[in-house]
């Protein structure tokens, strides 16, 4: 039986991470921001709220007014000041940005890559739309 010789790219021998262990880890890096604080600094012109949910999710569930509809797959591109396929919106890595999934799992994913590109600002809405929607805040 042959035995794997394949090392992490840091040298390190580690276990495997949960996908719990790492959420954990990732949003130990970071304050995130609650529903009424993300509406509040949205339309306060404050932050960008960005939309990563999937096109089903949206036509359920419908949109946040004002929000950025960003595929999670493009995220990166469309929100990296540097970029030549950036929003017109993403001109800083001072930029203050808040990313929105359905239950505020994969913006915390998201977030982490938002960091690794100097986006320092970028946070995720605790709970996501879902909890968006239950605190009673503006949807389309």
């Amino acid at each position: 039986m042959a035995v794997s010789t394949h090392r992490p790219a840091n040298g390190e021998d580690q276990p495997p991470v949960g996908i719990d262990e790492l959420l954990e880890r990732v949003r130990a890096g970071y304050q995130r921001i609650e529903p009424h604080e993300a509406y509040e600094a949205g339309r306060a012109g404050d932050a960008l709220l960005v939309d990563i949910r999937y096109a089903a999710l949206r036509e359920r569930d419908g949109l946040i007014p004002g929000a950025a509809v960003v595929e999670r797959n493009e995220l990166e591109w469309r929100l990296d000041p540097q970029g030549s396929h950036r929003l017109p919106e993403a001109t800083s890595h001072a930029l203050r940005i808040v990313v929105i999934c359905n239950e505020g799992y994969a913006s915390s994913l998201a977030v982490q890559s938002l960091h690794q590109l100097g986006l320092h600002q970028a946070t995720d809405l605790v709970g996501g739309f879902q909890a968006w929607q239950r605190a009673g805040l503006p949807v389309e």
